[in-house]
């Protein structure tokens, strides 16, 4: 069953910004999980993968967020994304909560992300076991 859907859009140019005003370590740190932000180093120099990186992260989440809202309420960190990969597996999204939040529940989560220009956007369906 659908237990939610999310979708969320983020401008690269906003993320820009917050990386020069907060340090990109910092807003990585904040929002990363550790596996993203092993990932996100491997980026040393390279500002606009950087960017990128943080701004796919970001609108998964967020729109992993409004799928999972208000069953469940994850963090930043309990959410971890993992994009195309060499053996060219399809996008996967991971929720590891750190309480014992009724995740459970949770079968599985779907999520595409798309890139525009200046635009990243990410759709999020969460399937799941909860009775309606």
């Amino acid at each position: 069953m659908i237990l939610g859907i999310g979708v969320d859009i983020v401008l690269l140019p906003r993320i820009a910004a917050l990386v020069k005003r907060r340090s990109g370590e910092k807003l990585a740190r904040r929002i990363l999980s550790p596996p993203e932000f092993k990932d996100w180093k491997r980026f040393q120099g390279i500002d606009d993968q950087r960017v990128r990186f943080l701004a796919v992260r970001w609108a998964v989440k967020e729109a992993a967020y409004k799928a999972l809202y208000p069953t469940v309420k994850p963090t930043w960190k309990e959410l971890c994304y993992q994009g195309l990969n060499e053996a060219r597996e399809k996008p996967s999204l991971l929720y590891q909560p750190h309480s014992s939040l009724p995740s459970k529940e949770i079968i599985r989560l779907h999520v595409s992300v798309s890139h525009d220009g200046d635009y990243t956007t990410a759709f999020v369906v969460i399937e799941g076991n909860f009775p309606t």
